[in-house]
């Protein structure tokens, strides 16, 4: 092998390399171009190709920031959602409705006090209602989402796997929950649930009206979730990776965890982007038709049902909680798409 020597001309010190060495280097950049990429980093290539989730997932953070910042954009703007502006006498020098209980101003009293303006007839800063409601919604319907997913992964897998009887009996169980007309459902077991552990005379408080929501979107929103599971699982348990894992003594634990599992973490987290915004809604109407949260907790559904009331005499009102929800709902569910995308190698995208 010849060492590097000088180029030739006067006043040059551009060194010549080898050119077995050249080859070695450009062999070694090739190699680290070809290295392995896991399925995750794959997904996430192929996600940040895709302009409209980005957008779409940055929209998302930001809802959940601005719920998760909710005391504090609150204590920027000098309000909160339980203060009647319009009634309290020590804001009696910052008028905010009329003779009529209408907010004074343009598009419902929006003012540098009250940022996107006030309800009629009390004057609460719709602003504060508005995050405290997000906030609220948000993180009640994360809660019933992360138990739904949970519950249905989990008897989808053991039915999935095991079959024959197990499968037929939690098939069964299934069903029987299926049976139910879920939205009925909902109004009718509400007012049962709170009444049966409260005592009619007592308020009910906001902490057990969040639990009994919880429990009943938890008991009747699982169905979905176990027999996409199931169906997946029925597919995969016969593939040549699972029954070389059998043939090897792995224990059905370990097939199911090491095997099966990363190979449906695709479909349970689109799954996952588009049960949470329809859990979402679902919160937001059990508030809407009066069995899910009260006065005075804020809730984007209970802010529809106010702004139902108020429309003829303040129709602004209704305007930035609709769109509010309709920006959210729609990138979330932009996003499940985007997620679907970015995890099918088969898409053209």
């Amino acid at each position: 092998m010849t060492s590097p020597t000088k180029a030739e001309g006067s006043g040059s010190s551009t060194v010549a390399l080898d050119p077995e060495l050249e080859a070695t280097s450009e062999v070694d950049k090739g190699a680290k171009k070809l290295e392995g990429r896991s399925p995750g980093q794959l997904m996430w290539q192929r996600f940040k190709r895709d302009r409209t989730g980005m957008i779409c997932a940055g929209v998302v953070i930001f809802f959940f920031v601005v719920s998760l910042a909710a005391p504090l954009l609150t204590a920027i703007s000098g309000t909160n959602p339980y203060t009647l502006y319009g009634q309290d006498p020590t804001y009696a020098d910052k008028p905010v409705l009329d003779d009529f209980g209408l907010p004074l101003g343009y598009f419902g009293g929006v003012s540098a006090d009250h940022w996107f303006g006030v309800e009629p007839q009390y004057g609460r800063d719709l602003f504060a209602m508005l995050v405290y409601g997000m906030r609220t919604s948000l993180f009640m319907a994360l809660g019933v989402t992360t138990l739904l997913m949970i519950t249905g992964v989990a008897i989808g897998l053991i039915g999935g796997y095991f079959g024959g009887r197990t499968d037929y009996w939690l098939g069964r169980v299934t069903d029987f929950f299926l049976s139910f007309p879920q939205q009925l459902f909902f109004i009718a077991f509400m007012p049962v649930v709170t009444a049966f552990f409260v005592d009619p005379r007592e308020e009910t408080p906001t902490y057990f009206r969040a639990l009994a929501i919880l429990i009943v979107l938890w008991l009747l929103g699982w169905m979905g979730m176990a027999r996409l599971v199931r169906s997946t699982v029925l597919s995969l348990r016969e593939r040549e990776f699972v029954e070389a894992a059998k043939v090897s003594g792995a224990s059905p634990l370990r097939i199911v965890r090491k095997e099966i599992l990363p190979n449906i973490v695709s479909p349970i987290l689109v799954q996952f982007t588009y049960i949470l915004p329809s859990t979402i809604l679902t919160i937001a109407f059990l508030s809407f038709a009066g069995v899910g949260f009260i006065e005075p907790t804020p809730d984007w559904g209970r802010l529809f049902a106010a702004g139902a009331k108020y429309a003829e005499q303040d129709p602004a009102f209704m305007f930035f909680p609709g769109l509010a929800l309709v920006i959210f709902i729609l990138c979330f569910n932009l996003l499940g798409d985007s997620v679907r995308d970015a995890f099918d190698p088969k898409s053209g995208r």
